[in-house]
């Protein structure tokens, strides 16, 4: 019988974003890297992070319920703030909100990603301004030829998610939508005021792209919505934005040159309520209906490289601009007052850096210097019935220059291990949000404060590690960070304030500020071996934080940072148990933090573990089983002055099919 031949084999085509080659020194620095594997498994891009030591959100409640406000992302525990003290990037283009510094993560589906690259420690170099604590860079998956990643799930409490990445080589399509009717996170002592925190979201992205005398041109364009309940009667939220991404590219005798021009326009509404004691009822406390903002930017690169020295030189320069418009002060049935506030504010600078490549020996140094400016404050309130302003409050421009560099140098010691060391310091200048939008969580009241100025970081590390057949690393480090931007006690009600009004019982006043310094010593280490078909990896991030209040704050010297815990510990398993069934769990154990500056609300120690079993239906797709929580433990995220407390989701099974080429 003769033997068919073989099938022919076809060239698959794949079409990456336009960017530059890594220029290779991040290797001196803690970095980890993620892969489009370590994605899969997640069905929002911040629930694969927080599978890395010391990464955090604000609060520890997931992008599946937080409020858009506390999405700010961070490293190393320092001091997690809700504008987030970490740089996102995808291809090169900030992905924090232009008006508050969050991410909104739903944006951002893992299907439309390829890799991620985590780095610890300020990035000053090219990164810039906001890498203060590091900085997560996004690669968006390469252009191939029909669908190259689709998700399809339901879950428990009408949860259903969609997700997929498709296109052509020069195109590339990704789409996500999600849906979700939440649940209660308060459990003890829930009463009327109590409702699910329900999402409804949706995302779309095209990126269009082709290559003309060897320069290659992208453009992208994305949009998208979503709705959310906060747990609250009377308490939601509504996101919705667009970005715009323009990016040129040549690569020359390894090194080359990149241009691109960003923008993002994003706008935010957001209710907040009163409530009564028993948790009986609520009461509209504001109503911030709109939020616009439109941040937009550019930046320059230009690359060289010889046998064993490449160098990187570049620019860039970021503009915001944003007013938050509200109704406020609720009486007799209606609200009686109205709210404009916002401003502009804008930062840039230049940078050079270079790596020295000596086989056993690594050393990458560069600087930069940035100037800042925050101009054109206001804060103006009226009464809503005569139209008579009520307060018309001010604030001059300020402006200064910021510089900051990084150095470090990595040594191998043998075939398999290695010594690194680094410095660096790195800047944030506040955002929009932080300078000019007061808010409210229940009967607690934060103010705004258009006086602030940019938080500095800097930083020493030490680590040793080794590439065996056993992964492993450990870190020590010490940053102090000076004028973090923390959200101080003024007060506890009942009572009245300046600017602030009435303030009810068990509620707190607070006000944006820069509070002295925090230093903070840790260390980072992480393990990981495979064993045929069994993988297993684990980390852990100690870190000890204290804050030194000085005149701005003196309560809070000697406390730790709100929200900040001191252990982290996380563990995973991959176990391929046959040739179709692969069985996986991660587990993340977080020692108990503080909800509040005077460190008198204390969330306890959690420990949430999940699942996932897949049954392989071709090399490429599975159908899939997962538990997040698995053993319904109560991951306590919130806690009210009168002691009510607050949970992130329960047990949720969710069954789905993937696929990923």
């Amino acid at each position: 019988m003769p033997i068919a031949p073989p099938p022919p084999e076809v060239e698959v085509l794949i079409v990456h974003p336009p960017r530059l080659p890594a220029l290779g020194g991040e290797a001196v620095f803690a970095v980890q890297q993620l892969d489009a594997e370590d994605l899969k498994t997640a069905p929002r891009l911040d629930g694969a992070l927080k599978r890395a030591p010391g990464v955090s959100l604000f609060r520890r409640t997931g992008s599946d319920a937080a409020n858009p406000t506390i999405q700010g992302i961070s490293l190393r525990g320092v001091a997690p703030s809700g504008a987030g003290r970490a740089l996102v990037t995808l291809d090169g283009a900030p992905q924090n909100d232009p008006f508050g510094g969050w991410v909104i993560w739903s944006a951002l589906p893992p299907e439309g990603l390829e890799s991620i690259t985590i780095v610890r420690g300020a990035g000053a170099g090219a990164y810039g301004a906001g890498a203060l604590t590091g900085v997560i860079a996004l690669e968006e998956r390469g252009t191939g030829e029909g669908v190259s990643a689709l998700d399809l799930s339901v879950a428990q409490r009408g949860g259903a998610r969609a997700a997929v990445a498709m296109g052509t080589p020069g195109l590339l399509v990704t789409a996500s939508a999600e849906t979700s009717d939440g649940y209660v996170p308060v459990r003890g002592g829930r009463g009327a005021a109590d409702t699910p925190t329900t999402l409804d979201s949706g995302a779309f992205a095209v990126r269009a792209q082709g290559e003309r005398d060897g320069v290659v041109g992208a453009l992208r364009l994305g949009v998208y919505e979503e709705q959310r309940g906060a747990g609250l009667k009377g308490a939601n939220s509504a996101a919705s934005g667009g970005s715009a991404t323009l990016t040129a590219a040549r690569i020359i005798n390894g090194g080359g040159w990149r241009l691109q021009a960003w923008a993002r326009s994003s706008d935010l509404a957001n209710t907040s309520a009163a409530v009564a004691a028993g948790r009986v009822s609520t009461t509209p406390a504001s109503d911030q209906y709109s939020t616009p903002a439109l941040g937009y930017g550019f930046n320059a690169a230009w690359q060289g490289r010889g046998e064993a020295f490449s160098w990187e030189v570049g620019g860039d320069v970021r503009f915001a601009d944003g007013h938050a418009y509200e109704r406020f002060r609720y009486l007799a049935g209606a609200f009686t007052r109205g709210r404009e506030s916002g401003g502009t504010t804008a930062v840039g600078g230049v940078y050079a850096e270079g790596v020295l490549d000596r086989g056993d020996w690594l050393v990458t140094g560069g600087a930069r210097i940035d100037a800042w400016r925050q101009q054109d404050a206001v804060r103006r309130e009226r009464d809503l019935a005569t139209g008579a302003v009520t307060l018309n409050q001010t604030s001059p421009d300020t402006s200064g220059t910021t510089p900051t560099a990084r150095f470090g140098a990595r040594r191998r010691l043998g075939d398999e291990s290695w010594l690194r060391g680094a410095a660096y310091a790195g800047f944030r200048a506040p955002t929009l949000n932080e300078l000019h939008r007061p808010f409210r969580v229940g009967n607690d009241v934060t103010e705004a404060n258009p006086t602030l100025t940019p938080e500095k970081l800097y930083g020493v590390e030490l680590g040793l590690g080794g590439d065996g057949e056993t992964r492993w690393s450990a870190t020590v480090f010490y940053n102090r960070l000076d004028d973090p931007i923390t959200n101080v006690t003024v007060g506890a009600g009942p009572g009245t304030f300046p600017v602030a009004g009435f303030i009810p019982a068990g509620g707190v006043l607070r006000q944006r500020r820069n509070a002295g310094q925090i230093e903070a010593w840790g260390l980072e280490a992480d393990i990981a071996r495979t064993f045929g078909d069994l993988s297993l990896n684990g980390a852990v991030s100690a870190t000890k934080a204290e804050v030194d209040g000085g005149t701005a704050a003196p309560q809070l010297t000697g406390k730790r940072p709100a929200q900040t815990p001191e252990y982290t510990v996380t563990a995973g398993a991959d176990w391929k148990a046959s040739e179709r069934l692969t069985l996986s769990a991660n587990l993340r154990f977080e020692s108990e933090r503080f909800e509040d500056d005077l460190n008198s609300r204390k969330l306890a120690a959690s420990v949430g573990v999940d699942a996932r079993a897949a049954w392989r239906l071709t090399p490429d797709s599975e159908v899939y089983l997962a538990a997040e929580n698995l053993t319904d433990a109560r991951i306590e995220v919130g806690e009210t002055g009168d002691g009510t407390e607050s949970f992130a989701a329960p047990q949720t099974f969710r069954v789905g099919f993937s696929l990923r080429l």
